[in-house]
């Protein structure tokens, strides 16, 4: 007879929450109190500009006109700083995001407020946050991935 093992619940997190150097200026934003709540989960950090093909550092961007739900639905563009269109970058990224927390079983995700990729409740338009949801988030939450913005 054989003991329960224990089996970590695996989540998505902002890579960038993790500490990795993947912001669109080459920095991070560590949450340590945030990976020590989840101590005992199984991390799987992404960032799905790089996924998308996008260099770091890179040009700033945001979601012209609605949300990442809008942008899944071709009704929104996202465009960086030089007016550059990268909304291809941005769907193609938060579609390999969702192969990756599918293929791990992941269930939740932990995603970094105000990014046009990973914002849950907020994203920022003109240097200004606003209601709204990034693209990744807006997916995983379509996918059913119960969605926290950090």
């Amino acid at each position: 007879m054989t003991g329960a093992s224990f089996r970590p619940e695996t989540v998505i997190i902002s890579a960038c929450l993790a500490g990795l150097k993947c912001r669109y200026d080459g920095s991070h934003n560590l949450d340590e109190e945030l990976l020590e709540s989840l101590i005992t989960c199984h991390l799987v950090p992404l960032c799905p500009e790089q996924l998308g093909g996008l260099p770091t550092p890179r040009d700033p961007a945001q979601i012209v006109d609605g949300d990442g739900f809008d942008v899944l639905k071709n009704r929104a563009s996202i465009k960086n700083d030089r007016d550059k269109d990268v909304t291809k970058n941005f769907i193609h990224g938060a579609y390999e995001s969702l192969k990756i927390a599918k293929m791990t079983g992941a269930g939740k995700a932990y995603l970094k407020e105000k990014s046009p990729s990973c914002g849950v409740k907020k994203i920022k338009r003109n240097g200004v946050e606003i209601g709204g949801s990034g693209v990744l988030a807006a997916l995983l939450e379509k996918e059913g991935l119960e969605v926290f913005g950090i």
